[in-house]
């Protein structure tokens, strides 16, 4: 029993070795005021090229995200090689992913989800502090967990989920291309923007 308790100790430090230590937020105090991160009042189209890579599994392909304000977004993933890609509707909090189990491991979390698209949507929670340091706001929002979100001249460019004082999963958004990563499971996703269609209402079959 000693054994297996070493080994499981010397395990969970490995973990935690692997997942980055977040480092303490930077700048001076500042208000938690949050810049708003509501999605534009227009349907939008995004198409873009996607890559996604784990331990032992790589795929890519073409993709689109079809936004409805003020909180719906379709995500389609397709892969060539006769792979099965992956399709996600979420609608606020609530989202639903078809395809095989590997396929689920493409999608973000919902508050990572969101925050790829500028949208800021994580748990509330009563413990906030946020610093500022030029352009850039730094805020934390909950405790352990929490979620460190980081705004350029109010727009969101980076989200991460901090547990246990180390990063455990984050986005991040600059210009035309959007990187999510999972450290434990060594997930990443990569998004390159190559356009972006403002369109008219979306046929509502696409949110079933």
């Amino acid at each position: 029993m000693r054994l297996i308790a070493i080994a499981g100790a010397v395990a969970l430090l490995t973990i935690a070795a692997c997942a980055p230590r977040a480092a303490a937020l930077r700048g001076t105090p500042a208000p938690a005021r949050l810049p708003a991160t509501e999605l534009p009042p227009v349907h939008q189209k995004i198409v873009f090229h996607w890559s996604y890579s784990d331990r032992d599994f790589r795929a890519s392909g073409d993709g689109a995200a079809r936004i409805a304000p003020p909180d719906s977004v379709r995500l389609d993933l397709f892969v060539g090689s006769g792979l099965e890609g992956a399709s996600a509707v979420l609608i606020d909090r609530d989202l639903r992913v078809a395809g095989d189990d590997k396929a689920r491991d493409y999608i973000p979390p919902v508050p990572l989800l969101w925050g790829s698209l500028g949208r800021l949507a994580v748990p509330a929670a009563p413990d906030t502090a946020a610093r500022a340091e030029g352009d850039t706001l730094s805020v934390d929002i909950g405790r352990d967990p929490r979620w460190r979100s980081i705004f350029v001249e109010d727009t969101l460019r980076r989200l991460e989920l901090i547990d246990g004082d180390r990063i455990q999963q984050w986005m991040s958004r600059d210009g035309q291309h959007v990187h999510y990563q999972q450290i434990q499971a060594r997930r990443m996703l990569d998004l390159t923007i190559t356009r972006v269609d403002t369109v008219p209402d979306f046929d509502a079959a696409i949110w079933q």
